[in-house]
């Protein structure tokens, strides 16, 4: 899903049938200072609207998506300002409510949240709709104020003008003659030769308020006597409290209390550090009898064994079986991929007051339509006595999307289980987000081919295993037939033209450690064995690792027209410039698709004798349909390639004896700025629909640079993360 998600495709088609007819446009103008009386707006104008503007002609647009970085306020706010013909600097974007009925994710159904990459591509038009419906009860409001056809009434930066009279007004001076007008029934909106705004580089809503500290984080969040928790988890999955001794914690300066609740045991304080030092003088005494003892070699070892037997068939062209066993030369290669923590910035946190008959939350909030819900069941109220404010979120690639509001639900049974009357804020801090579970799965992955005369792949068959992230949670319908969609995309939907192809999946459910989506699910993994292995039958046959691919893809233009753009701009087939005496230099591609959005990769990398290496250039090239922020595009995708080398280098969560071995960045390590390569991003022009740009720069990068490698070394890395040593001269 950044990350977090529901994909496109199958998991939308699903979602979207209940959908029909749902969140229609709406619509208010606000009045500040208005009495009782006056702010009785007519039905269409009660606050369930994506736009206010004020009589000081402040223009705020709601935005129904977080902002956790990836651009969406800026998008969303950049589709209303087009319509409105909106002066850019009179924009300022605040989060929705939690309220499905007004503010559902058109592609997830009656579902609020933010995830998949659909912030603008579900949004596209309805943003457009609200912004035009706008400006047309402004234009009508200034045709009746001044007795002139609304057809001669033109707009432009917050200001309606007449021209034959002279006339004009600004937005704010028009506000209260609009409220009283209908909402249109139809407006038309702009063709894009007429765009302003739309495609082209807007300054960010957000940044100022980053840069200036005005910016509103949870951890920001201070309200009057509010206690800070943080709680004490088992060490391994599946334990639970058997008894705690609180003395020594309750000893600590800045302790207020200790609770047990159903994750562990809670330590409330005065402020963070303290509740920090609070837990760390807990004891605390756990029930091990349910717990897992996985090691990580274990589970390994029982992948590679499933992957020896056919599994559930995710797809099935021609008889690749057959095929397979009757060809003379078989061509194997098998992958495995460690579970991923998510890591962002912000680790976990929320805050919660609980009154008499109402609860409140201050968070990153990205599913609403899972939190509001659980937390409703919890306190035994009703979904909307839960107001939530959706703040920023310092990240997530995922892990704020819960698919059963596990942090959310926790702060608030904190607050429950103390039962103070003071909000309680929840922190994790950064070795429990290390250790707390919900990863992106571990995946073993067997691939076989075998080749025609031609050497193109006359048979394929790709068996995965690993853990299904849907099975058993409110998303479980969109299994089908034993088959997770987000387990096998981007290998059930392999764009190659290869006769016959199979691909068969084994989701163990056995398996305790709790899996999530992680920024681009599926395509972590997928692109990787697909895009090394489509590579490595390049090789065999003799043929350009580029024009193989071309080959293959004459049937889905898109991927070959970002193939074909990122060779151009990486300069592929011309020499590589001479590295440092010693090294070796290789070059590498991929291509993927997710989310609806096209994404090729060229990696450039540079190889010394002890098989350390650096990955010195990547030049990306995407088709992401109509670009909204072409700025916000680039900073995805370049933010995508550092985010994915990170997990390539050194992303690998570890179990031993049932226990995650690692806790925090120095063994869990994001890239550092040295091992940052020179990123370009190149846009492929388009007249189609925006589609997902948060997550789709991911997946090509660790092919890319498995395959430059390669070229540089002769040998093939299959496992996750990459290892020098494999590369040793």
């Amino acid at each position: 899903m950044d990350t977090t998600r529901i994909e496109n495709h199958s998991r939308r088609g699903f979602l979207r049938q209940a959908a029909q007819g749902a969140a229609g446009l709406t619509l208010a103008i606000y009045l500040p200072g208005a009495t009782a009386a006056a702010a009785a707006a007519p039905p269409a104008f009660e606050p369930n609207a994506f736009i206010r503007i004020g009589t000081d002609g402040a223009i705020t647009v709601i935005s129904k998506h977080v902002e956790m970085g990836q651009g969406a306020y800026t998008g969303l706010a950049t589709l209303v300002a087009e319509e409105l013909d909106a002066d850019w600097r009179q924009v300022r974007v605040e989060g929705a409510p939690a309220d499905a009925s007004r503010y559902n994710n058109l592609m997830f159904g009656p579902f609020q949240g933010t995830g998949g990459s659909t912030a603008i591509a579900n949004s596209w038009e309805q943003m457009r709709k609200a912004g035009a419906s706008a400006r047309a009860m402004l234009v009508n409001a200034a045709a009746q104020q001044w007795s002139v056809p609304a057809a001669d009434i033109s707009v432009s930066d917050s200001v309606v003008s007449h021209a034959a009279s002279g006339r004009k007004a600004g937005f704010g001076e028009l506000a209260a003659a609009a409220a009283k007008l209908p909402v249109p029934a139809d407006v038309t909106l702009k063709s894009p030769k007429d765009f302003k705004l739309i495609g082209k580089q807007a300054p960010r809503k957000d940044s100022s308020d980053k840069i200036n500290g005005r910016a509103r984080f949870t951890q920001d969040v201070h309200l009057p006597g509010m206690l800070t928790a943080v709680v004490a988890h088992a060490p391994r999955f599946g334990a639970t409290v058997k008894s705690f001794d609180a003395r020594k914690a309750l000893a600590v300066k800045g302790v207020l209390q200790v609770a047990q609740i159903p994750s562990g045991v809670a330590v409330l304080a005065k402020d963070t550090w303290s509740a920090k030092n609070g837990r760390d003088a807990l004891q605390v005494t756990w029930d091990d009898s349910k717990a897992s003892t996985l090691s990580t070699d274990e589970l390994m070892t029982r992948y590679r064994a499933l992957a020896q037997q056919p599994g559930a068939v995710a797809r099935n062209d021609g008889d690749a079986n057959a095929a397979l066993a009757g060809a003379e030369r078989v061509l194997r290669a098998s992958y495995d991929f460690p579970y991923l923590a998510h890591a962002a910035m912000e680790p976990l946190n929320c805050v919660v007051r609980i009154g008499e008959q109402d609860c409140e939350l201050w968070y990153g909030a990205q599913f609403q339509s899972i939190d509001q819900p659980a937390v409703a069941a919890l306190l035994g109220l009703r979904p909307e006595q839960v107001k939530i404010n959706m703040l920023y979120a310092g990240g997530s690639f995922g892990r704020r999307a819960s698919k059963d509001g596990d942090y959310v639900l926790e702060a608030v049974q904190i607050a429950k289980a103390a039962k103070r009357r003071e909000p309680v804020k929840m922190v994790w801090l950064r070795e429990d987000d290390t250790k707390g579970g919900y990863y992106r799965p571990a995946f073993h992955h067997a691939l076989e081919a075998t080749l025609g005369a031609d050497g193109r792949p006359a048979a394929w068959r790709h068996r995965l295993v690993g853990q299904s992230i849907l099975t058993g949670t409110a998303f479980s319908g969109m299994v089908k037939d034993g088959i997770d969609g987000v387990s096998v995309e981007g290998a059930s939907n392999l764009p190659y033209g290869i006769p016959a192809l199979r691909v068969e999946l084994h989701t163990p459910t056995d398996v305790p450690v709790p899996v999530h989506w992680w920024r681009s699910v599926g395509s972590t993994h997928t692109a990787y064995s697909t895009e090394t292995f489509i590579d490595e039958l390049a090789a065999v046959a003799g043929q350009d690792a580029v024009a193989y691919r071309l080959s293959l893809l004459d049937k889905h233009p898109r991927h070959a027209g970002v193939l074909r753009l990122a060779a151009d701009k990486a300069g592929w087939g011309q020499p590589l410039a001479a590295g440092q005496p010693g090294t070796r230099r290789g070059r590498g591609v991929a291509v993927h698709e997710a989310f609806g959005t096209f994404v090729a990769e060229v990696a450039e990398v540079s190889v010394n004798s002890d098989g350390s290496f650096s990955v010195d250039r990547v030049v990306c090239a995407v088709d992401c349909g109509m670009v909204v922020n072409p700025d916000v595009v680039r900073a995805q995708v370049e933010g995508g390639v550092g985010f994915a080398l990170s997990a390539a280098l050194h992303g690998a969560i570890t179990l031993k004896d049932g226990a995650v071995e690692q806790s925090n960045f120095h063994d869990y390590a994001p890239i550092r700025i040295t091992e940052m390569p020179k990123v370009e991003v190149h846009i492929l022009p388009s007249a189609e629909k925006p589609t997902g740009i948060g997550e789709p720069g991911v997946p090509p990068l660790a092919p890319a640079v498995a395959n430059a490698l390669a070229a540089a070394t002769g040998k093939r890395l299959r496992n996750l993360p990459l290892r020098s040593e494999e590369l040793q001269a």
